[in-house]
């Protein structure tokens, strides 16, 4: 089941422990009826046919109960700006990496804190150990290890 926006809003208010999430700077503008708008960390010149790792300006925590797809914005998959790596395990702790891939015909310019990618909630079935795996607690843009 996919988060509604009041239940990704009333989990940002507990704790991890207790089934809370943490999304830190939370923006009130970034919050969508299904899912979460991620900002850039920085700004970044995105060039036609090249890939661009960009950290995400929020320090993300989900809890054992809760997984994540990253899907691109409209407004940028429309300039040829796709995302891969989308997905982000229950009890994942960090900035998420963004790989960025510019299929379009133009560069495309990304400001700090523009809403570059979407992120949606689902509800696991039963709740896991959690990620513990090689990027747990990732600060910035962290390339593969």
């Amino acid at each position: 089941m996919i988060l509604s926006s009041q239940s990704i809003r009333s989990r940002i208010d507990r704790p991890v422990t207790e089934g809370g999430l943490i999304l830190d700077p939370y923006a009130e503008e970034s919050q969508q009826p299904a899912s979460y708008d991620l900002r850039a960390s920085e700004p970044v010149m995105i060039r036609r046919n090249m890939m661009t790792l960009l950290a995400s300006k929020e320090w993300i925590e989900l809890p054992v109960d809760i997984a994540a797809t990253l899907r691109c914005r409209s407004s940028y998959a429309r300039r040829g700006v796709f995302i891969s790596g989308g997905f982000v395990d229950p009890g994942f702790r960090g900035h998420l990496t963004l790989c960025l891939y510019n299929c379009g015909t133009e560069d495309v310019s990304v400001q700090e804190g523009d809403r570059i990618v979407q992120m949606v909630f689902q509800e696991v079935d039963t709740p896991t150990d959690g990620y513990s795996g090689r990027y747990q607690d990732s600060h910035g843009v962290v390339t593969a290890r």
